[in-house]
């Protein structure tokens, strides 16, 4: 997992809400984006705000995760 700031090729990204977040609060959610090297996660209310790549694998085990709780 790396930390980055959202500058440069990542504001091209193709963000959508995560079906995951809770759709009571539409402010309140967790965006995703795909692209190489992996899955891009942050938060809604700050867009122009840092946010997470992960390896795919690890995105797969979070969401396991989450499902099974």
């Amino acid at each position: 997992m790396t930390r980055e700031t959202l500058s440069g090729d990542a504001r091209d990204l193709n963000w959508f809400k995560s079906s995951y977040s809770d759709s009571s609060n539409p402010s309140d959610c967790v965006e995703v984006a795909t692209s190489p090297p992996g899955v891009h996660v942050r938060d809604s209310k700050r867009p122009d705000g840092a946010h997470l790549t992960l390896a795919p694998s690890t995105w797969s085990a979070f969401l396991t995760f989450a499902a099974h709780g």
